[in-house]
């Protein structure tokens, strides 16, 4: 089962190369946070603070390819943990059907924070993640 998360919190550290996520559980007080590159973070972080490039950036260049070919992005579902690295999967509607891509949870968050859909996260993770 999935749960939808919202992103709580963007810590970018200009000390070292890990950036972290916080990601909390939308109707639940769960929590979980993810180290990310520097790139994903501040895609994210621009995102978040609404600013405007001139030209399409990464994360707005996959979401008007995913509208160009017909699609629409639903949602993100961080759906695995595996040996303390994180798994996503990419959910894009096309002629009713889900079609999933696999994705870095990085970047599927970038894409989900620039095209304003909802986060998942499985169970499994949450409770691995979190330590329940």
């Amino acid at each position: 089962m999935a749960v939808q998360m919202e992103l709580r919190r963007i810590v970018v550290n200009e000390l070292q190369d890990g950036h972290t996520l916080l990601l909390k559980e939308v109707d639940g007080d769960r929590c979980f946070s993810m180290v990310v590159g520097l790139f994903e973070v501040r895609s994210i972080d621009f995102r978040v603070r609404k600013e405007q490039s001139p030209r399409p950036l990464t994360h707005d260049l996959l979401n008007l390819v995913i509208e160009a070919l017909g699609g629409e992005l639903q949602d993100i579902l961080i759906s695995e943990m595996r040996e303390q690295t994180y798994f996503a999967r990419v959910r894009i509607r096309k002629d009713g059907e889900i079609i999933e891509v696999d994705s870095r949870p990085s970047d599927a968050i970038a894409l989900a924070v620039t095209a304003q859909v909802p986060i998942y996260a499985s169970e499994d993770v949450i409770e691995e993640a979190s330590g329940a």
